[in-house]
């Protein structure tokens, strides 16, 4: 099973699940993105086969997919920062949008049977702040490098799929998961707002929120996970799924704000939480308002999430609480474990299919 991006934030995170199953996991990153990370202070380094190289490198990527010969791809190599996609625009196209090309074309060559999963972003969607959800029919687009660079990638993969992965006897399936938002423990990424509330928190500092009414899908980053894992499985079932596209997120009546965000992080943080309202002039423009319609993950998959807004902040607040609080090798594998079996319990207790089935 090979998973690209597998040191960043959600890589690491369902790196870590597919071991709890029993996966025998290939990661593929070109370095690991922050210090601390979640992918170091795991140990997983040692528990996987644990590749280096760049995914805008075809040469490298047809030669390892040639290689292992993978199952399954679960593909969330990215550049994932709005805000450094304004200062490295070309670095963000190359990686999104090229990178899922160069993957996509070292799959295509061999034609081996393969199901694949392409994690794209929310923010594909050209975002007109209308007040629903944008469901996977709608316009793809985007103003700012990072999001065009998503929708960029989902040209890619249309393209592809239409061209080589179509037909009834293709040896590789595709469909993609769009997402995004995601919280919890482990996340220590610049310019998000549950990495800055910790990182100043944790050193009794105040945090500057740039945007607190800005409106997002916030949810644990275990759920599109899920997601991305049952659309595998059924993926490899169903050759309807083939070419699909499927957001995951959180129910549209959970309409949370930046500000929302900090202020439960603080409630349940167990030290001192201060923040203030700084926005900066000039500034780059961020969006207001994005909600996904899951509609079609619930028809299709039976996909539906299973925390609401406040478990998903006492997951993400106590994962750090423990983390800055207690020996960290040692937390974090306990911490990631507990909440990994935690919210498995919780999806068969509350019916959910991929946890039933």
């Amino acid at each position: 099973m090979l998973v690209t991006g597998h040191t960043g934030f959600k890589g690491s995170w369902l790196t870590a699940w597919l071991q709890r199953l029993g996966a025998r996991v290939i990661g593929l990153s070109v370095d690991i993105p922050t210090e601390p990370s979640h992918f170091s202070e795991l140990g997983l380094v040692a528990e996987i086969d644990d590749r280096r190289m760049d995914i805008r490198n075809a040469e490298a990527v047809a030669g390892l997919v040639a290689e292992v010969k993978p199952d399954f791809v679960f593909h969330l190599a990215a550049q994932p920062l709005v805000r450094r996609s304004y200062r490295s625009p070309l670095e963000t196209f190359e990686t999104n949008a090229m990178g899922t090309c160069n993957l996509l074309e070292a799959l295509r060559l061999p034609q081996h049977p393969c199901t694949v999963v392409l994690i794209t972003s929310d923010k594909c969607y050209d975002n007109v702040e209308w007040v629903w959800g944008y469901r996977e029919t709608d316009r793809l687009g985007g103003k700012d490098p990072y999001s065009g660079s998503k929708g960029a990638a989902e040209l890619v993969i249309r393209s592809y799929h239409a061209s080589f992965f179509s037909a009834a006897d293709s040896q590789v399936r595709v469909a993609v998961g769009r997402a995004g938002n995601v919280v919890g423990g482990g996340d220590w990424a610049e310019d998000r707002i549950v990495p800055d509330c910790i990182r100043a928190w944790s050193q009794d500092r105040t945090v500057e929120v740039r945007n607190p009414d800005a409106t997002r899908p916030w949810q644990h980053v275990l759920e599109p996970l899920s997601g991305y894992l049952w659309l595998g499985i059924l993926l490899a079932e169903r050759a309807t799924l083939n070419g699909e596209a499927f957001n995951f997120g959180p129910p549209l009546v959970q309409d949370h704000s930046v500000g929302d965000v900090i202020t439960a992080l603080a409630g349940v943080w167990s030290g001192e939480a201060r923040y203030q309202i700084a926005r900066p002039a000039g500034g780059v423009a961020e969006a207001g308002l994005l909600k996904l319609n899951c509609d079609k993950a619930f028809a299709h998959l039976k996909w539906r999430p299973t925390l609401d807004f406040q478990e998903m902040i006492e997951l993400t607040g106590q994962w750090y609480d423990g983390y800055y609080r207690k020996d960290r090798r040692e937390s974090v594998l306990a911490l990631t474990g507990a909440q990994i079996e935690r919210y498995e319990s919780l999806a068969r207790t509350r019916g959910i299919a991929w946890a039933c089935d």
